[in-house]
């Protein structure tokens, strides 16, 4: 039986990043700012990265 809420994008790879205080700070003020969480936050940075076409 599956749990949790249905999903078009399931999210079944998780990864620990460590983080200095500033870029901490930096993530946690943009993700108060889009009322998101931290795993968002890192998800739409990194698709921004995708498309600016630097990854």
């Amino acid at each position: 039986m599956k749990t949790g809420r249905p999903t078009d994008a399931p999210k079944r790879v998780q990864i620990a990043v460590r983080f200095d205080e500033k870029t901490l700070a930096i993530l946690d003020r943009f993700c108060e700012r889009e009322g998101i969480g931290r795993a968002e936050g890192v998800r739409r940075a990194v698709e921004r990265l995708e498309a600016e076409g630097r990854a």
